[in-house]
């Protein structure tokens, strides 16, 4: 079995540190990939430290991967030794549920195989992540970087894009809609990119009033800055689409509001606990309220060929993996703009 350095949490809120894996040897069907970089999702932070409840240690977080396929199953179809790849949020699910078959896997019923803090299909083995040097995975769930995308820039797409993507495809956005993105950081300015590829009147709603020259320079057409309570009244009835990112607390009745007839608001943020939802908002105007994440495999290819075409990437500031804790307290901070990226040669390099 290929070992492989890493970087593992080997209790709730311990710092990660250096640790050492076996990745299995690729079967018929599978793909070995030496990692070249590793996005650092704010899910690492919430899963490393236990705060959603089910972790499974040791950890080894990761879970936006680009890297090289190393080697090959004997029936590998889809990919050769040497082809760039990434694998993102899940590496296998049952493919026999409706909606594996619909192509949504990410909603597998049985449940699907995460990268991470996960089990493979046999509910035994644990499944660890990208914070290392190389990874097995099946080729079905192995998606394509195309040709002239930035790699490090690349990896954020295969979480953070996706997961912002994913509604706007599947909620019908269309250019000329007015759409709102509710907070600018990781996932938020995913959106605003997207939503002008899209060819959306965009909007950037922020409780932080310094980062109105950020979404004017993502391609947003305007910025709402909450700290003022008189915005959400001044803009009633504005928005065909809102976008929610955020991962705090906040009351979801003073967003809907800002939707017209019809429309819909989507969340894609996971706060802690319950948020406040007023009932009469949404029956008001027959407003929408949803979720959403990530998306199927297709999607996601369907994703990164676009942005491929469009130059759409992430933001990104690279780390080495042994800055990894300190990036943790900097997320939480709200200290990135707007992805930390781990560079997986500072771990061979020790």
């Amino acid at each position: 079995m290929p070992a492989s350095r890493a970087y593992a949490a080997r209790e709730a809120r311990a710092p990660l540190a250096p640790f050492q894996i076996e990745r299995r040897e690729p079967g018929p069907h599978d793909v070995l990939i030496d990692i070249a970089y590793c996005g650092l999702c704010h899910s690492d932070i919430h899963q490393a430290r236990d705060e959603w409840g089910g972790a499974i240690f040791p950890m080894v977080p990761g879970h936006e991967i680009v890297g090289t396929v190393a080697a090959t199953g004997g029936d590998v179809t889809r990919w050769n030794i040497g082809d760039t790849v990434g694998v993102g949020v899940f590496v296998d699910s049952c493919r026999e549920c409706d909606a594996c078959m619909a192509g949504d896997e990410q909603y597998c019923e049985p449940g699907a195989s995460f990268t991470y803090n996960s089990r493979e299909q046999d509910g035994v083995t644990a499944t660890h992540g990208g914070y290392s040097e190389r990874i097995t995975v099946d080729e079905a769930y192995v998606l394509r970087i195309p040709h002239g995308l930035d790699l490090a820039a690349a990896a954020p797409l295969l979480c953070a894009g996706i997961t912002t993507y994913s509604p706007l495809r599947h909620f019908g956005v269309r250019a000329g809609d007015r759409c709102a993105v509710v907070g600018l950081g990781g996932l938020g300015h995913m959106g605003v990119k997207f939503l002008r590829a899209f060819g959306a009147e965009t909007t950037v709603v922020s409780h932080s009033p310094d980062k109105r020259d950020d979404a004017l320079r993502l391609g947003a057409d305007d910025f709402i800055a909450t700290g003022d309570r008189d915005v959400f009244r001044d803009n009633e009835n504005r928005f065909d689409f809102i976008l929610d990112t955020v991962a705090a607390k906040h009351a979801y009745g003073d967003y809907l509001k800002m939707l017209r007839r019809d429309g819909t608001m989507v969340l894609v943020g996971l706060p802690d606990g319950a948020s406040p939802l007023d009932a009469g908002r949404l029956a008001e105007m027959r407003r929408r309220l949803a979720g959403s994440v990530i998306g199927g495999i297709a999607e996601t290819q369907e994703m990164l060929d676009l942005c491929s075409e469009r130059g759409v990437t992430a933001d990104v500031e690279m780390i080495g993996i042994q800055q990894v804790n300190e990036a943790f307290e900097r997320v939480l901070r709200s200290d990135v703009r707007y992805r930390f990226v781990i560079d997986m040669d500072t771990l061979r390099r020790g």
